[in-house]
């Protein structure tokens, strides 16, 4: 089924949906409003959690690697007496004025 095919059975079923709305009465056509509304938010909803999801998992995964990266300099970048880390950043070699 080509795109031209696949469009215009789209359209006919949306001229049918809106033909149908039309012979409906007034209060069948307002339930029948109300349920387009709640389906499209529904529809929206899940679309919206997906796309965020998706955001989620990739940050989550950008931040864990860049974690492991700094993790990684700091350990090349340090000394270990006993259990404690100094890095040299840290250490004094001379004595700096208070103020």
């Amino acid at each position: 089924m080509g795109a031209d095919k696949l469009l215009s059975v789209f359209v006919a079923a949306i001229c049918v949906v809106l033909l149908i709305r039309l012979a409906l009465g007034d209060a069948r056509r307002a339930r029948l409003d109300r349920a387009a509304i709640m389906a499209w938010g529904r529809v929206r909803y899940q679309a919206l959690a997906i796309w965020q999801w998706r955001r989620k998992r990739r940050s989550a995964a950008q931040a864990k690697l860049a974690a492991q990266e700094v993790i990684n300099r700091v350990r090349h970048r340090v000394e270990k007496d006993g259990n404690v880390l100094t890095p040299e950043a840290f250490k004094e070699k001379e004595r700096r004025k208070p103020h």
